[in-house]
């Protein structure tokens, strides 16, 4: 079984921060559709927000990776 965050460390530091901003986008309309209605698997909110949390850690590993 491939780790999900083994492709976040082939993706240069641009485009990192390009899917960061695509997924929180996307993570804030789910929630709003939810909010208006609810959606059909709620466990989409779920896996979105550990997306975004993947992507933040692997921009700070090589921040401090940057910094020693």
């Amino acid at each position: 079984m491939k780790k999900k965050g083994t492709d976040l460390k082939e993706l240069t530091l641009q485009e990192l921060q390009d899917k960061l901003q695509e997924e929180r986008s996307t993570l804030t309309k789910l929630r709003f559709n939810h909010t208006v209605s609810p959606i059909e698997n709620p466990m989409q909110l779920r896996s979105k927000r550990k997306e975004v949390a993947r992507i933040l850690t692997e921009l700070r590993k090589r921040e401090l990776a940057n910094t020693k």
